[in-house]
């Protein structure tokens, strides 16, 4: 059974109820596993049997639920093409790539037709595929197609933008002399000074302007309502379909008894208006609402458009410019002053400063040289840096900036689920309110029935489902996009509410809270041995090590000029100390906890205690069973880990540090930083248990590592926070990833999480209120259809805007001030 996933843009999608449609839809189609839709977002992440169901089964499910998914259609002149079996070769290799739902290639022309799912392929990824192949694709000078999805989508925004000119065109003139023909008889003077508005037939006038806009405007809320009908469920286009129906509808009635001469029975008082400005102002929210959700992805633009389009690149001498896409591992890659740096790579000759700001959060260039790691679409701010590539196209860190933010900006977050079981409830009950308010006003009120029917159009317009729809998508589209500009990524927006909830935050104290790069301070040898000799020894032992404690003897001791043999039988002990024999000598380097389980140490407590108590890892050396001397590594403070750590205890969050050192060199870091409780002498397999510990004390729990040394812990946590992975993006053990190794992106991930929980809780307060408070008064006769349809299309883009206010938050780092601020 092979298991895929693949994202359809969904097009239609007005409200939650259209959400459950599309998901349930898709559910009852054999293979489907899994199904997340985001009003949002508009997109549907299924998960599904590749052997049992195609792509193309999965839109038909979407279209037969009413709605549509966005297509595109791509050319490719093709060369190399020489037979039938070519076309047959080219035609199944566009076919098995992602996202392809159809290819059809002509000899004589030789161009290829693609049908695809935007955002799921591109362009260059079909060019590789078919020169794979064997054949090429002859370059363009745009690529058009990459924004085919952004195409569509404002292709549906000019569309409404011109049912709302429409709209306003018809009317407007219609309300205003509809509102003057039917007062004047309360208004006096409107008769006095406009006679003509005792003209009989107005009514004709009326239905000759709201007919177009019933017609165009009300078309597709009437195809939406039919369409939600025939898949027996109910949503926004119910609501509208019905309301602006009704009022139009017995309009039309009053027009033909008027007509026909029965207007005794229907009464003359016609509705025209109403239905016209029920359509008018809700297609207005529509267009206003898409227009600001559009705002809503503007970070994965601002992401997408930082990637260069082309690359200088160095090969048998000369400087040659290439498409990105045509750039390969091992291109040596030129990049002048204030270009940006075009892929991932390594620098292998120059030396500059680099500004990182847009994908690190960090403000300061990073100096860079020969050996230095690079990021691509980061800017070079100085030098001339020759880089070799080493990650390019879909496998940068850019490229997995934008995949993993596309992927938080998709997921559903907990607290969504309220909204979406009010909303699977929420037409229906509406519509039977609405019944009940037209009898109720009918025979409890003894009202009219023009009267009764109107207060039950309201109760119809002044429903809002949408904001209910909206309110928890809209604000995790912008606080993730907000996060990523910070440097801060978030797995799903279940990792961006759970930290929300945090109590506890354990701090790796290597690499996090230390710079991790620990240096040699103090050698302190035992007779008959020298310093010399036991940095020779220990050196040459730990040149078969890969931990930073054993690099740092290493450096020390080439640092020194020492001559360093290869280890013979090398073996290690992680998180304890190794083994090995140098020039026929057997040699142990590790911790005193590992050494005095060998031999008596006692003697040399005191040298160990007073390294420890100077926050120094303490090395035990033995040479052929003798123990040799001590060895003393310290491992800097951050700059920032003081700060962030206050910040982190200002936010009312208890700080533990973990670490394998032992506890007076962990507690004199700890007291460096103003950390209270140590868990000392964590082996790296032990971390994950610490945090059950802590957990088991009833505290939600984050943990914040490097990533790969500290896996099972970050899975291990309630939220796990890797820490400083710049181009190794540690996505599957972490919740959250910090693009930075600055301790203070923790504190901006938790003000980001914080904001965006504000955001959504003030989203949904505001739809559950409004929908709760305007009803009852609709159904008490306090509004007019007109009005309604006002509030209902304000309450929708009230949600949006507010979300958007998140874009504007602004991170404070420094402890003193407030944490942060609205800009």
């Amino acid at each position: 059974m092979s298991t895929q996933k693949i994202e359809l843009p969904i097009t239609g999608m007005t409200c939650a109820s259209c959400v459950r449609t599309v998901e349930r839809s898709l559910k009852k189609a054999d293979g489907v596993s899994e199904v997340n839709v985001n009003l949002a977002t508009e997109r549907a992440t299924i998960t599904y049997q590749g052997d049992q169901l195609s792509v193309n089964q999965l839109i038909q499910s979407v279209e037969n639920a009413g709605y549509g998914v966005a297509q595109a259609d791509l050319e490719l002149p093709i060369t190399g093409m020489t037979c039938a079996s070519c076309v047959h070769t080219v035609e199944r290799t566009l076919i098995k790539q992602p996202g392809v739902l159809a290819a059809h290639v002509n000899l004589a022309t030789e161009k290829a037709t693609v049908h695809y799912l935007p955002g799921a392929t591109r362009r260059s990824e079909l060019v590789k595929a078919i020169e794979n192949a064997g054949y090429g694709v002859l370059k363009l000078e745009a690529d058009a197609s990459e924004d085919a999805e952004q195409i569509a989508r404002q292709a549906e925004i000019d569309r409404q933008q011109r049912l709302v000119i429409i709209g306003a065109i018809f009317t407007l003139p219609l309300f205003v002399l509809s509102m003057m023909v039917h007062f004047h008889h309360d208004l006096p003077f409107l008769y006095q000074t406009f006679p003509w508005l005792m003209w009989p037939n107005w009514i004709y006038v009326f239905a000759a302007l709201a007919t177009p806009v019933y017609a165009l405007l009300g078309r597709q809320y009437l195809i939406g309502a039919y369409k939600a009908l025939r898949n027996r469920t109910a949503n926004m286009d119910t609501l509208i379909a019905i309301g602006a129906s009704v009022a139009y509808g017995y309009s039309v009635v009053v027009m033909l008894g008027k007509t026909f001469g029965f207007s005794r029975t229907v009464g003359n008082m016609d509705y025209f208006e109403t239905s016209a400005v029920i359509l008018t102002l809700i297609t207005l929210g529509k267009l206003l609402e898409a227009r600001a959700k559009g705002r809503t992805s503007a970070a994965i633009k601002k992401l997408i458009r930082l990637a260069p389009r082309s690359a200088v690149i160095l090969r048998d001498g000369q400087e040659i410019t290439l498409n990105i896409e045509d750039v390969v591992v091992g291109d040596r890659v030129i990049v002048r002053p204030g270009e940006r740096i075009p892929v991932d790579g390594i620098v292998i000759d120059g030396q500059s400063s680099v500004d990182e700001s847009m994908l690190t959060g960090e403000s300061l260039p990073v100096n860079k040289s020969i050996g230095s790691d690079v990021i691509g679409a980061t800017i070079n701010k100085q030098g001339r840096l020759i880089i070799e590539a080493k990650h390019v196209g879909a496998e940068t860190a850019l490229a997995q900036i934008i995949r993993l933010v596309q992927q938080a900006q998709g997921s559903k977050a907990p607290i969504q689920r309220i909204a979406d079981q009010v909303s699977g409830v929420f037409v229906p009950i509406v519509i039977v309110l609405a019944i009940l308010t037209f009898i109720g006003w009918l025979i409890l009120g003894n009202a009219p029935f023009t009267e009764a029917m109107i207060h039950a159009v309201a109760v119809l317009v002044i429903a809002c489902p949408c904001a209910l729809g909206l309110a928890t998508p809209t604000a995790i589209m912008v606080g993730t996009g907000k996060s990523a500009e910070n440097g801060i990524l978030f797995k799903n927006s279940e990792a961006l509410e759970s930290l929300r909830h945090v109590q506890v935050i354990a701090l790796d104290k290597t690499g996090t809270i230390t710079r991790g790069e620990p240096i040699v301070t103090d050698v302190i040898a035992f007779s008959p041995f020298t310093q010399a000799q036991l940095l020779t020894f220990a050196g040459s032992a730990e040149r078969g090590s890969e931990h930073p404690l054993g690099v740092a003897i290493v450096n020390r001791a080439k640092e020194d000029g020492l001559p360093l043999s290869d280890p013979v039988d090398f073996a290690a002990e992680s998180g304890r100390g190794i083994y090995a024999t140098i020039d026929g000598h057997q040699v142990v380097v590790g911790s005193p906890r590992y050494l005095a389980e060998q031999r008596d140490l006692a003697p040399y407590q005191a040298e160990i205690q007073g390294l420890q108590a100077r926050a120094r890892t303490a090395i035990v050396v033995a040479i052929d069973g003798q123990v040799a001397g001590l060895i003393a590594i310290a491992d800097t403070v951050k700059e920032g880990s003081l700060t962030a750590i206050t910040q982190l205890k200002a936010q009312g969050l208890h700080v533990v540090m973990i670490t394998g050192d032992n506890r007076l060199t962990a507690e004199s870091i700890a007291r460096e930083v103003g950390i209270d409780r140590v868990l000392a002498d964590v082996l790296p397999a032990d971390k994950a248990q610490a945090i059950s510990q802590l957990q088991s004390e009833g505290q939600r729990v984050a943990m914040v590592g490097d990533g790969i040394n500290d896996a099972p812990a970050l899975a291990k946590a309630d939220v796990g926070i890797a820490i400083g992975t710049g181009t190794d993006i540690a996505i599957e053990a972490a919740d959250v990833t910090l693009m930075s190794g600055d301790l203070r992106g923790v504190t901006r991930a938790f003000q980001l999480s914080r904001f965006t929980m504000r955001a959504i809780y003030q989203n949904l307060f505001w739809a559950f209120v409004y929908n709760v408070v305007l009803i009852p008064v609709a159904i008490l006769g306090g509004l007019v259809p007109t009005l309604a349809a006002g509030a209902m299309a304000f309450s929708s883009v009230f949600v949006v805007m507010n979300s958007l206010r998140l874009g504007r938050t602004r991170i404070d780092i420094n402890p003193t001030e407030k944490l942060a601020t609205h800009g």
